[in-house]
C-alpha cells in the first residue's frame, strides 16, 4: 500500500520570501500588533507541533519522498533551495532539511509554469492608489488564481501518482486551499496531520476573527494542540 502523510501548511513570513516584510506590516496594521503577534504565536506552535511529529518518521529503513508547495525542481537545486530558505527561517523547509539528512528523497511537486504565473500574478495587486482599483484587481486576482490553483492541483496529484511507488510512504507540505486528495489514486493511503478543513477555516476566519471570537480562539487551541505521533 502506497501512504501519504498530508500536512496543511500555513506560510509564515519566512515562507513568503520578498513579500514578507509587507504582508507582517499590513497584518499588524489591519489587525493590531498585539492580535497579529497571537496569530504569529499561534503559526509558530503548529510548526512546532509538525516538526515533533516529522522528528518520529523513519526515513532510513524505508523509501520515503517528500512533495513540497512550490517546489518546481528537485536534486542539488532543490536542496539548495531547501538549505536557503532554512537560513531565511522558514520552520517548513527545516523541517524538510532534517528529513532529507535522515534519507527522504525531495520530488519536483509543481509546474514552474503555473507556480510563475501565480506569483506574477500577485505582483498586480497594486499596494496604494484608487480603492476600486484595488477591489477590481483583487477579484481578478481571485478568479484567476482559482483556475490556476485547479491546474496546479491536478499536476501535483499526478506527480504523487506517478512517482510514488508500492510500499513507499510520501510526505505533502501544502497549502490548506489546495484540493488533490479526491484526485489521488484509491490506492493511496491519507493520514492527514490536522483536519484540513479546520486549517482552512481558521485561515478564513483571520479577517473576521472579531466577529468569531469563540471559533477563531478554538481553532488556534487546536492547531496548537499536539498529535499523538502514530508516524510510519
Amino acid at each position: 500500500m502506497r501512504k501519504l502523510l498530508y500536512f496543511p501548511i500555513i506560510h509564515s513570513g519566512a515562507d513568503m520570501g520578498s513579500f514578507a516584510a509587507s504582508h507582517t506590516q499590513k497584518g499588524e496594521v489591519e489587525f493590531g500588533k498585539e492580535f497579529w503577534d497571537s496569530h504569529i504565536s499561534t503559526v509558530s506552535k503548529y510548526w512546532e507541533m509538525i516538526g515533533q511529529y516529522c522528528s518520529s518518521i523513519d526515513c532510513s529503513s524505508k523509501t520515503v519522498k517528500i512533495y513540497q508547495d512550490g517546489m518546481v525542481i528537485d536534486g542539488e537545486i532543490a536542496r539548495k533551495i531547501i538549505e536557503d530558505s532554512v537560513k531565511a527561517g522558514s520552520k517548513n523547509y527545516e523541517i524538510i532539511s532534517d528529513l532529507v539528512f535522515k534519507g527522504a528523497i525531495i520530488v519536483r511537486t509543481e509546474e514552474l509554469s503555473l507556480v510563475k504565473k501565480e506569483i506574477d500574478l500577485l505582483k498586480t495587486i497594486p499596494s496604494s492608489g484608487p480603492a476600486i482599483l484595488k477591489i477590481i484587481r483583487i477579484l481578478w486576482f481571485k478568479i484567476l488564481r482559482a483556475r490556476l490553483l485547479h491546474q496546479r492541483d491536478k499536476f501535483i496529484a499526478g506527480r504523487i501518482a506517478e512517482t510514488l511507488g508500492p510500499n513507499e510512504t510520501g510526505i505533502i507540505f501544502i497549502g490548506a486551499y489546495h484540493e488533490i486528495l479526491k484526485r489521488l489514486p484509491k490506492d493511496i493511503h491519507v493520514t492527514e496531520f490536522k483536519e484540513i478543513q479546520k486549517v482552512r477555516t481558521y485561515q478564513k476566519l483571520l479577517p473576521f476573527h472579531s466577529n468569531n471570537k469563540q471559533q477563531f480562539l478554538e481553532l488556534s487551541q487546536y492547531l496548537a494542540k499536539p498529535v499523538i505521533n502514530n508516524a510510519p
